[in-house]
């Protein structure tokens, strides 16, 4: 099949769903108000993949069909592929300003590594490989869910099983596969994907224990398949607005977090992954080395996101001629240091990228790991300069319907900034507002902080699994050698501190 085109895909989203949202059953994601605007963005991602000008920018050609598919899916063997994925994932997020943080490059990266690095799966290793290219070929957009309820936290979900089996975890075997019941969070893009993928969670391991087998499970299946029931949180775009203006990023590019059910899911052989093998399921991501690739986009993901958030910086400033002032030049110049970061993190991992046993490349995890630990402090340093340089221009701001409304002359009149019309002011400071300070701002720094684990365990497991050893090694020759060179009698110390007298 190849690549779709953004008409496929909505076709696609039409497909019986159990979705529910504000106590409502959402019949069609497509066009009801809530969600239309992620369905549209979501197909206009597809539709930039079939632009004939961006053919080899988005795509490569499939082994397996001779079809153009997607660049997201490629399993990279060099440096210029690492580097070929870039530039198309950029377009993407860029196309998004970073805030559409799911888009389905993330999990196509992340497939694309499980399915390299397959034999970490064991007995069901073909089955990963032909996932992947079944995926691959349709060109299908996939969520994930990989956490529990939240409901008894100073416990492990193995010893909650008396609290009514909240969690999912297979619940029998049958002749024709594995039944699942129970409830997973967060799928994210849940209500515009085809297809979820149930998997470990990094920084949540489970217990070598008997009781903990039925949760470790992984495995993939159509949204639409019956039992699957998906509860979506309430948009962050106001529906009732005044104009879609007020709120321009959440209008479209609020990606939908969802509490996914599975009420006796049968689950075929031929989509299971990893079943009742705790080792297996705590090890998934060492043994193939996926959660690198994810990092790729989630960095460029960020990357774009610092761009948009500079960019709009610069314009916020310009616009009320505050940039005239060196505090906020020093603002400014905080917001440019994070693109650079961002950027820079990308291109080194890029470039000291690591071949692995299994005959990929894998961007150096060093510097993305960097983006991860400091990337949402400096998304919510960013979001406070926003703040502080719209000010109260932030509050006092109408909705953009006033411009065309009864008192539109009071509106172009009170309302105009020194570079700029009343018009293109409520644009500049709603877009603002709406990157900053508005509920889809606040999800998108809780997002940011959570999306890949607990914070505190993956910087644990960071420290852990750092190499320590030779940083120690050369301290304790450093003092040995400060030692030696300042007790020296025949010539006297090899070298002097400022200020410290010779012994």
């Amino acid at each position: 099949m190849g690549v779709r085109n953004g008409e496929q895909v909505l076709a696609g989203l039409r497909d019986g769903r159990q979705l529910w949202m504000d106590g409502d059953r959402i019949t069609d994601v497509t066009v009801d108000a809530r969600l239309a605007g992620g369905a549209q963005s979501l197909a206009e991602l597809y539709d930039l993949q079939c632009d004939p000008a961006l053919t080899d920018e988005m795509t490569y050609v499939s082994p397996s069909t001779g079809d153009r598919i997607g660049l997201s899916f490629i399993q990279p063997e060099t440096r210029d592929d690492l580097v070929r994925r870039r530039v198309m994932m950029k377009r993407w997020n860029d196309h998004c300003l970073g805030m559409f943080p799911r888009s389905p490059d993330f999990l196509n990266v992340g497939l694309a590594g499980y399915a390299a690095g397959a034999d970490g799966f064991g007995p069901y290793a073909d089955n990963v490989r032909r996932y992947y290219e079944h995926v691959r070929e349709n060109d299908l957009a996939l969520t994930h869910s990989l956490t529990n309820p939240q409901v008894d936290r100073s416990r492990d979900v193995s010893e909650q099983l008396d609290a009514n089996d909240l969690a999912a975890r297979v619940v029998r075997e049958t002749d024709a596969g594995i039944v699942v019941s129970g409830a997973r969070m967060l799928a994210t893009l849940g209500a515009f994907s085809d297809e979820i993928l149930v998997m470990s969670a990094p920084s949540y391991p489970l217990p070598e224990t008997e009781a903990a087998k039925s949760f470790a499970m992984g495995f993939a299946i159509p949204v639409a398949t019956d039992g699957l029931r998906m509860i979506a949180r309430p948009p962050l775009y106001p529906t009732g607005a005044g104009s879609a203006m007020d709120h321009p990023i959440a209008a479209r590019f609020d990606d939908s977090d969802c509490m996914v059910i599975f009420d006796d899911v049968l689950v075929p052989w031929e989509r299971v992954f990893i079943h009742r093998d705790v080792a297996v399921f705590n090890g998934i991501y060492r043994h193939t080395q996926a959660h690198a690739q994810m990092a790729h986009q989630y960095s460029v993901k960020d990357w774009s996101k610092a761009e948009f958030i500079m960019g709009l910086g610069f314009a916020l400033a310009k616009s009320t001629n505050i940039d005239v002032h060196q505090h906020v030049q020093g603002m400014l110049a905080e917001l440019i240091n994070t693109t650079e970061f961002m950027r820079s993190a990308v291109i080194a991992s890029e470039a000291e990228a690591i071949e692995t046993p299994f005959g990929t490349m894998v961007p150096a995890p060093g510097p993305l790991g960097a983006v991860r630990f400091m990337f949402p402090q400096l998304f919510r340093r960013a979001c406070e300069i926003i703040q502080n340089m719209g000010a109260g221009g932030l509050f006092m701001l109408p909705s953009f319907a006033e411009t065309e409304g009864e008192r539109a002359d009071d509106v172009d009149r009170y309302y105009q900034s020194a570079n700029g019309d009343a018009r293109t002011r409520i644009k500049l400071f709603r877009l603002a507002y709406d990157a900053a300070v508005s509920g889809f701002s606040g999800r998108q720094q809780l997002y940011e902080r959570y999306f890949a684990g607990d914070p505190v365990r993956s910087a644990g497991f960071l420290y852990q699994g750092f190499d320590k050893g030779p940083h120690i090694d050369r301290i304790h020759k450093l003092i040995d050698d400060l030692e030696a060179g300042m007790t020296r009698s025949d010539t006297g110390p090899a070298f002097r501190l400022p200020g410290i007298p010779s012994q």
